[in-house]
């Protein structure tokens, strides 16, 4: 059997992109509300274009996403018929603490995740909670400068320590923060900075990731501390470099754009910030402050396990001024003449999670597991047999065989210690990158467009029974 008993199959989301009821149950406004479809997404989520407030000239898709907020029993419930042994969601920090400062946490927000870790449970489905996938509540951004502000450690350990002690014994599995190393690429949805004119842009996200990789290790000792049955991992957006030749020059590049992804991963992992972080951060004027009991608090608490996202691999030129680069992807990248590309330009290299996951676990040698991976595609509706709409989605189903069988050979081949795979997203949401519907990861289609029109109902895809087969032969049949 290629993968463990234990193997944990499922699919991932994220609330600001499938939760919606932005304004219910005593939810606060959040950084990723104020992302809007369209031109000045881009800007807004850089950090470039301060939108703290929603105005009237812009659609914000995150504001009712997909209204899993109201629909969950009926998702789930689809989830489970899929097979699921884990669902991966996240918690929105403004539905607990609306303002994010508060003392006392919003019981309606505590009571509703309650209740959708209750209604996994139901089905044999085990939460995997990420505490924090880029929200940050937009008072905490106002008042305090977001995590650029040393407060926000105290702000995120309350959360946390509310987090683990009502929901002891309902969930197990936890991630501090999503693909931490966004803070670099998009800084603004990743962790609510805005930056101001003549400001040091590089300074200040050193110095918020600082905070954050302590506000992580302080988040794993409580979490252990709380349940010692807590597993508690780190996330990654993932991916290796591929030099774009045999140059040396490209070669050394390959080597530094992977530093620059792998630098939070060593600090959570191996507990100290690696030799050639520090000498870059001194090198170019961004070496964070650091309060006495910071080293020792990374040191003395490194995470369980190794997650992250994987879509695509990179490539990387000493020169690439001189290539195409690939588009529609918030890490540039160096485009690879040998790969297929995507609707949205994003290079499918199933080998790559391959080499991805060898280079994780020579790096770590921990437990490692792959949290998001899917296919953004425009799928079609058509009628099927029983009269329900669907999509024949056989381009996702080659996409995920592909990857599947890679993991496999990771795992078989290689020794890769593997303890899961949720994909990218089981039902369709938006779009983080664009704030688009229409780009749909789904195995089950909800109805609605890039302007917030539609019925809301779901439909299952073709795919949806293709992956109940994966998870039934627990990954044998890929047919």
């Amino acid at each position: 059997m290629p993968f463990k008993k234990n193997f944990l199959w499922g699919g991932a989301t994220a609330a600001n992109q499938c939760e919606g009821g932005y304004s219910e149950g005593g939810r606060g406004p959040a950084n990723v509300d104020m992302a809007p479809w369209g031109e000045d997404r881009q800007s807004v989520i850089t950090g470039r274009m301060k939108m703290l407030e929603f105005d009237d000239h812009h659609f914000y898709p995150a504001k009712n996403a997909i209204d899993m907020y109201h629909h969950y029993k009926e998702d789930i419930r689809m989830f489970g018929e899929m097979g699921f042994k884990v669902y991966r969601m996240s918690i929105a920090w403004s539905r607990i603490f609306p303002k994010g400062d508060e003392t006392e946490p919003n019981e309606e927000g505590l009571s509703f995740y309650e209740n959708v870790f209750r209604e996994c449970h139901r089905y044999g489905i085990e939460p995997l909670v990420t505490i924090t996938h880029f929200d940050c509540p937009i008072h905490l951004i106002k008042e305090y400068g977001s995590w650029r502000n040393r407060k926000m450690i105290k702000f995120y350990e309350r959360l946390c320590r509310t987090l683990f002690r009502r929901y002891k014994g309902m969930v197990r599995y936890w991630l501090t923060f999503n693909e931490i190393n966004m803070i670099f690429h998009a800084p603004f949805m990743g962790a609510g900075l805005c930056f101001e004119e003549g400001e040091d842009e590089w300074k200040v996200k050193y110095q918020s990731a600082h905070h954050e990789l302590v506000a992580s290790a302080l988040a794993t000792k409580i979490a252990h501390e709380e349940d010692p049955e807590n597993k508690v991992g780190c996330m990654l957006a993932a991916g290796n470099y591929y030099p774009y030749s045999c140059r040396p020059e490209d070669m050394w590049e390959a080597i530094c754009c992977d530093r620059n992804n792998y630098f939070f991963i060593d600090v959570q992992s191996r507990g100290a910030y690696p030799a050639y972080a520090l000498k870059k951060m001194e090198r170019e004027g961004t070496m964070p402050h650091m309060e006495p009991g910071d080293a020792e608090l990374l040191k003395n608490n490194t995470v369980d396990f190794v997650s992250f996202s994987y879509y695509t691999s990179r490539c990387a030129s000493a020169k690439p001024e001189l290539h195409e680069n690939t588009r529609g992807n918030l890490i540039p990248t160096v485009k690879n003449p040998y790969l297929e590309s995507t609707d949205w330009g994003w290079q499918i290299d199933p080998l790559g999670l391959r080499i991805t996951l060898n280079a994780l676990y020579d790096r770590y040698q921990k437990p490692l597991f792959v949290v998001e991976n899917g296919l953004g595609a425009v799928d079609q509706p058509v009628e099927g047999p029983d009269g329900e709409l669907t999509v024949e989605d056989d381009y996702r189903i080659d996409y995920l065989r592909k990857h599947i069988q890679a993991m496999r050979d990771a795992v078989t081949e290689d020794g890769v210690d593997l303890m899961g795979y949720t994909t990218w997203g089981p039902i369709d949401l938006v779009s983080a990158g664009t704030g688009e519907m229409r780009k749909r990861y789904g195995f089950i289609y909800v109805d609605r467009d890039d302007q917030g029109k539609g019925t809301l109902k779901r439909y299952r895809k073709k795919s949806f029974w293709w992956y109940k087969r994966v998870i039934e032969s627990n990954g044998e049949c890929l047919d």
